[in-house]
């Protein structure tokens, strides 16, 4: 009661890999010598692999908003026509970079907690001519939902439009084949699921998308697709890098690459689902009708300010949770899942939202929803294959 260890259980920035923090202590290196060339070639071969795509990998010193800026800035001219699928804060982004840079954005707006269909996309590009782009979530991180990504490339690849997701938090949560369902621009970040501290944003960029490249007007001069690509095909960055980060994302690229992407997917699926079979079990209501693995949102108990479970993660157990943003803070409190997350951290929240609950008046049966991550982890690891567990 009286050693309270931090516990950072947000959707970002999450938990770090050990390993990636002392690789940053070795970040006195100048990042125009042979040694960073070879470590900055390294983590671009590794992110393309991790990342399971043949198209340019592109790496950036800033949040994930910047790669979105560029694509936005690099890849469309004034009064382009686009689709913008917008059902949360960060869809609502979307919709501001668009209209920062003079698109003519339709944008396809839903509720928070609910997903624009492909069925959707699909009856817009049909009623409008000309679109340009559709840009999406893969995973909505302030609801916590999903979209169909798959479904989404399989209705906008053949208009000829140019697919732009941002997979800050779906990369490392969701299967996204970015070949195969034709993924024109998938975004990520470094403090989501690659488990390093914020900093970096990458994106791959499709042979289609590098065409669009060619015939852009807009304005860009720091995110620049094409000076990326040239520079960092010789180990370099054009600007000077955020080096302590390279490091560390080399380190956590590997960990990845041990594990499996897939696993690392399926580990986030694993605890989401946990979180959903305990938040139920504890009679509270999740909110995202087509929850993702990203991370968990759910609706605070009739008469309670979500703040309040906030509030006491922090004051009793020194753990860090998020509340709801925009209309939706004081509504839903948010548990995550990514990256450097295990099944024992899960344990340790539901117990703690158990004790919460009750303290606060809620009737709560303690051991209920632990009981029910127990269960799970229990069926999965029955199911794993001998040998799968190092």
């Amino acid at each position: 009661m009286y050693i309270k260890k931090q516990r950072l259980l947000t959707p970002g920035p999450t938990p770090l890999y050990p390993p990636a923090l002392h690789a940053m202590m070795a970040s006195d290196l100048h990042h125009r010598t042979e040694d960073f060339r070879n470590v900055y070639k390294s983590a671009l071969a590794d992110l393309k692999e991790v990342m399971a795509t043949t198209h340019d990998v592109l790496l950036f010193a800033a949040s994930g908003t910047g790669a979105m800026d560029a694509a936005v800035s690099n890849l469309f001219s004034a009064g382009d026509k686009v689709i913008v699928c917008s059902a949360g804060k960060f869809g609502e982004r979307w919709v501001e970079i668009a209209k920062a840079y003079g698109l003519n954005a339709i944008v396809l707006q839903k509720e928070y907690g609910d997903v624009v269909s492909p069925d959707e996309v699909a009856e817009t590009l049909r009623r409008e001519s000309g679109v340009k782009g559709v840009f999406l979530q893969a995973s909505e991180t302030s609801t916590g939902a999903a979209f169909d990504v798959e479904g989404m490339g399989r209705v906008v690849s053949p208009s000829g439009a140019l697919l732009i997701v941002d997979a800050i938090t779906g990369l490392g949560t969701m299967p996204l084949e970015i070949d195969e369902w034709g993924l024109d621009v998938v975004i990520g970040g470094s403090q989501k699921a690659f488990m390093i501290p914020p900093g970096l944003a990458f994106c791959s960029v499709s042979p289609k998308a590098w065409k669009f490249y060619e015939t852009s007007t807009l304005p860009h001069f720091y995110f620049d697709l094409k000076k990326e690509k040239k520079n960092g095909d010789k180990g370099e960055s054009s600007w000077t890098p955020a080096t302590s980060l390279i490091l560390a994302l080399g380190a956590a690229l590997k960990y990845i690459q041990q594990v499996g992407m897939p696993r690392l997917v399926e580990n986030a699926q694993l605890l989401a689902r946990a979180t959903r079979a305990a938040v139920r079990e504890l009679g509270l209501e999740l909110f995202a009708r087509r929850p993702g693995a990203s991370v968990t949102a759910v609706r605070a108990p009739a008469g309670m300010d979500s703040g309040v479970i906030v509030k006491e993660f922090r004051n009793r157990f020194g753990a860090i949770i998020a509340n709801g943003q925009g209309t939706m803070k004081g509504q839903i409190f948010r548990m995550a899942h990514l990256g450097y997350f295990d099944i024992a951290d899960m344990f340790a929240i539901i117990a703690g939202l158990e004790v919460i609950l009750h303290a606060n008046g809620y009737p709560v049966e303690f051991g209920r929803g632990v009981a029910a991550v127990q269960r799970l982890y229990a069926e999965a690891a029955v199911a794993e294959p001998a040998g799968a567990r190092a």
